[in-house]
């Protein structure tokens, strides 16, 4: 992934107002963040631990989405999946998150969910938590593969926030 400076975060964001992306809180240092080991750049606001946000690169340009965390969480006792880099964890490391849609739609109250890492690291986890099934194959193969699906699935529900109806 490509680094991000703070205005380009900032102003990448479709489903939030100006004064709601000028407010979020940023992660730590950018200049900390290691964007090539990143499809996506994705965090919780330590000021308000519901919401989430997750930013990257599509078409040439930035594409930022707020998000909300579930209020409840799962049980710790069971599994969970992430529908983005599709690690199975305890359910307590998995959260529903809700974006807004963009627009309209959004200002009427429409949103999409989807079920996602809870620390919104993704990234590390198509890199560090592979499959045993695929651990037979070249490690760098399979990052690559999985890293690209990842890719794939954030476009997915881009499309999904980015939607009018």
């Amino acid at each position: 992934m490509k680094a991000l400076t703070d205005k380009e975060i900032r102003r990448s964001f479709v489903n939030c107002s100006r004064s709601e992306a000028l407010a979020m809180t940023l992660p730590g240092s950018l200049d900390d963040v290691p964007w090539d080991e990143r499809e996506f750049l994705g965090w919780r606001d330590p000021r308000a631990p519901l919401r989430g946000y997750a930013v990257w690169w599509r078409d040439g340009r930035s594409l930022g989405i707020a998000l909300r965390a579930a209020d409840t969480s799962m049980s710790s006792r069971s599994a969970a999946m992430c529908l983005l880099c599709q690690s199975t964890q305890t359910g307590a490391d998995v959260s529903l998150f809700t974006a807004r849609r963009a627009g309209e739609a959004g200002r009427n109250g429409n949103t999409v969910g989807q079920y996602i890492c809870a620390d919104l690291n993704c990234s590390r986890r198509v890199r560090t938590d592979i499959p045993p099934w695929l651990q037979t194959r070249d490690p760098d193969e399979v990052i690559y593969e999985r890293a690209t699906a990842l890719q794939t699935r954030l476009d997915g529900f881009a499309d999904h926030v980015l939607r009018a109806t």
